[in-house]
């Protein structure tokens, strides 16, 4: 069973984009969305892939997450079959340290909104923070982007 490890943060700055090594859209959808997992399709500007992800553990750190490369063609087919609610935003890959951040640009209902993830191999594991890296929202279903998906960053008060 494939576990990932990941939290998450807000931005403080646009610092981030200065220190990206690549960048890249994302469009996203959800065929299927509840409170113990949901099914995504995303499209990049080159790929497909469909994506299955379980219930957060208590901290919200951890949850079943598989994933496919599929077909660019395949995903823009499938994505015909997704709920009300679509994610577009763009992608910055930031390496700082051992990890690699990825920084979400959102666009479109969710404009305005940054967010920052760190994938991790242990819950407890350390890494470095880097400057523009703002409050930890890890485990806030609010900023899971199947919530977005329903509850768009514009109608947040």
């Amino acid at each position: 069973m494939a576990i990932e490890i990941e939290r998450k943060f807000l931005i403080n700055n646009n610092d981030y984009k200065a220190e990206s090594y690549t960048s890249y859209p994302i469009k996203q959808g959800y065929i299927s969305t509840n409170k113990n997992s949901a099914v995504r399709i995303r499209i990049t500007d080159k790929k497909g892939f469909i994506t299955i992800k379980g219930k957060s553990n208590t901290s919200g750190t951890s949850r079943f997450e598989w994933e496919k490369e599929i077909p660019k063609s395949d995903a823009e087919s499938l994505f015909l079959l997704c709920e009300k609610g679509v994610i577009e935003k763009v992608r910055y890959l930031i390496k700082q340290g051992n990890h690699i951040f990825e920084v979400d640009e959102f666009h479109g209902e969710n404009k305005g909104l940054l967010i920052a993830e760190i994938e991790l191999t242990e819950e407890n594991e350390t890494f470095e923070k880097p400057i523009w890296l703002g409050k930890e929202v890890t485990g806030k279903v609010a900023y899971y982007n199947a919530y977005l998906s329903e509850h768009p960053f514009k109608n947040w008060k």
